[in-house]
């Protein structure tokens, strides 16, 4: 089969109004349904009020109910006495006790609060006031008039509405039905979770994002089995997904490979909308109608398909409802380095954000379109609009939060070199404070602490080592950043060395083996701790990096380096143990070195730093770190340095 091209790809804002003007609404049925099973479902008609609320004249306080008219002339120094009222109609004067919510008898219209009264016997009471007519009385319809507009029509029910509700005499509310998306995910790859995970196996789960997000959203999800790279079969399942559901779905096969077959079932079955949108991640998506219900054909990489259920998707089901969904607001963040970005896309970012004094960060985390996790640790995604080629460092840009905005004045930012231990830190600060979150970004002990000269982050993961002094870290805090406010505090030392296959098939016993023949090395960026210790140890071997095969390519962190092992990708690279021991490699130890946190003063002095001196010097944070391997926690949470 030839490949295809696509159609035209059609900007994102045209592209969903194309869509949204062929959603027919009226066509999505209601129900009726008890109130109290009404939560966040959407009113399908106006609701008037069935009864008055109040619906009698209530006491607003504890005290006694009068006549107002017999008040008047009661003052501080010159007092009322009232007689408590019997059977019949009662004489002037009158008054009966009285209780918050309890309804006047006929002949009183105000209310004295019981502090202001003194009583004399059971009978009688003076008071030293007088009251207006209807004083602390919650009159008929205070609160709604019968008849009255209760609630409009396509309103999200929220707890308060419900007791709005059963107050105004409903105990049943008329709401649209759930609109039904149905998911048919596609592939000759695609294997459940659970199965056996072979090479070429891919696990489908992108069922389950999407399924979520249909929930969240109002409607319904159903899932239908998955479906082989079959046009035929294809072509049936999507025309029954459009006869049984309001939107019908399809995972994969939208781009332009040899068994991508969506666009053309859609064109075949129906009426093919769009092929292509220009917005990325998510640019090879396919909107069409079949059977005049509205059908997206979302890419099968999964961060790609969750930005078309959410710039699509979410807007069709908005549509069919009448209203919004919830959503988090959308801010304004600094990025602290340049985000090149493609001139005609328009693209969406993942990022962690952090305030770091009064400024908002936004960084960026990987952008692969297959990169499910990064959407885990993203609090926001930050637009690019199609007419820029990126933004600059230390520009401000949009941010669609993803997080309620107090997570993000609670993240704690931590930049720098990579270490198991900061997973720990973070789990041991949320056993003690839950609402706080550490977001690490793996850019090297040279890039946390500029990150700090810049503002950027609250700590900065470094292990420098100075060869000159063999000391780690002060010197380099002093040489790049000596004008910046911070405390140096130690959180262990770790043993580096050489990652290797089990079993050390290519015979490695030491850094002087990297240099020779069929040995595949891979490397970490310049600029990190484990780099300068590499270089170092070579220098002293007297070997040149450029005879060791690899030596250009580059892992950012020790499990990058593990993993690339691991799986057959390069034969050797320089780690952490804790690294070789969790993921079933051989280790061969180089040194033992120092691992620090550098904390901006500003932050060392709040609250927040301390809570997380505390969690370091802790018995419970040292023995869950030398649990990884290869660990020294003795003197952690020494501090070593400030300037």
């Amino acid at each position: 089969m030839a490949r295809k091209r696509y159609l035209k790809k059609t900007p994102l804002a045209d592209a969903l109004d194309l869509f949204l003007a062929r959603i027919n609404a009226s066509t999505l049925a209601s129900e009726t349904i008890p109130v109290e099973d009404a939560l966040d479902r959407v009113t399908a008609e106006a609701i008037f009020a069935k009864l008055s609320s109040p619906h009698y004249h209530a006491a607003a306080m504890d005290g006694i109910c009068v006549r107002a008219e017999d008040t008047f002339g009661a003052t501080e120094f010159a007092g009322k006495k009232f007689a408590r009222a019997g059977t019949g109609a009662p004489g002037p004067h009158a008054f009966d006790y009285i209780d918050t919510g309890n309804a006047l008898p006929s002949w009183a219209n105000a209310v004295v609060m019981i502090e202001r009264v003194r009583q004399l016997d059971s009978d009688t009471v003076e008071i030293f006031e007088s009251v207006a007519p209807w004083n602390h009385v919650r009159l008929v319809g205070e609160d709604v008039v019968a008849s009255e507009l209760l609630l409009p029509r396509c309103h999200r029910l929220r707890p308060y509405d419900l007791g709005a509700l059963l107050a105004a005499g409903h105990t049943d509310v008329r709401v649209k039905a759930r609109p039904r998306v149905g998911i048919i995910p596609t592939g000759d790859e695609l294997i459940q979770p659970g199965e056996k995970a072979l090479p070429g196996a891919v696990i489908e789960f992108n069922s389950t994002v999407l399924a979520a997000f249909v929930r969240e959203w109002g409607g319904v999800p159903v899932k239908f089995p998955m479906v082989r790279d079959d046009a035929e079969s294809l072509r049936q399942a999507i025309r029954h997904a459009a006869e049984q559901c309001d939107i019908a779905t399809i995972i994969a096969g939208s781009s332009a490979g040899e068994h991508d077959l969506t666009a053309d079932v859609v064109e075949g079955t129906g009426q093919l909308l769009v092929h292509g949108i220009d917005v990325m991640p998510g640019k090879p998506a396919v909107l069409g109608i079949i059977l005049d219900k509205p059908v997206i054909g979302f890419p099968g990489y999964p961060v790609s398909a969750i930005v078309i259920a959410r710039e699509i998707l979410r807007p069709a089901l908005e549509s069919f409802l009448g209203c919004a969904t919830r959503g988090y607001p959308v801010t304004r963040a600094v990025v602290p380095k340049k985000i090149p970005s493609a001139l005609g896309l328009e693209e969406f970012v993942r990022v962690t954000l952090g305030r770091v004094d009064d400024k908002l960060v936004a960084v960026p985390l990987a952008r692969g379109a297959g990169v499910i996790t990064t959407m885990v640790r993203a609090d926001g995604l930050l637009r690019i609009p199609s007419r820029r080629e990126g933004l600059n460092a230390g520009e401000e840009a949009a941010v669609e939060l993803l997080r309620p905005p107090e997570d993000v004045e609670n993240t704690i930012l931590c930049t720098g070199s990579h270490d198991l231990a900061i997973g720990v830190l973070e789990d041991q600060l949320k056993a003690r404070h839950p609402e706080l979150k550490i977001a690490a970004t793996n850019v090297g002990s040279m890039g946390g602490l500029l990150a700090l000269l810049r503002r950027e982050t609250h700590i900065a993961g470094t292990h420098l080592l100075d060869p000159e002094t063999g000391v780690y870290n002060i010197a380099d805090v002093k040489r790049t950043i000596p004008r910046v406010p911070a405390v140096l505090v130690h959180l262990a030392r770790r043993e580096q060395g050489i990652l290797v296959a089990p079993g050390n098939p290519k015979s490695i016993d030491g850094l002087k083996d990297l240099a020779k023949g069929g040995v595949r090395f891979i490397n970490r960026q310049a600029g990190s701790g484990t780099r300068v210790l590499l270089d170092y140890e070579l220098r002293k071997l007297g070997i040149d990096g450029s005879s060791i095969s690899g030596y250009e390519r580059e892992a950012f962190t020790h499990m990058a380096v593990g993993v690339a092992i691991a799986s057959g990708l390069a034969d050797a690279g320089l780690g952490v143990r804790a690294a070789a021991q969790a993921l079933g490699l051989e280790f061969i130890s180089v040194a033992s070195e120092q691992y620090d946190l550098l904390f901006s003063r500003a932050f060392f002095d709040s609250a927040r730093g301390a809570w997380l001196l505390e969690i370091i010097r802790s018995e419970s944070f040292k023995n869950a770190v030398s649990a990884l391997g290869g660990y020294d926690t003795h003197s952690a949470g020494e501090v070593l340095f400030s300037q």
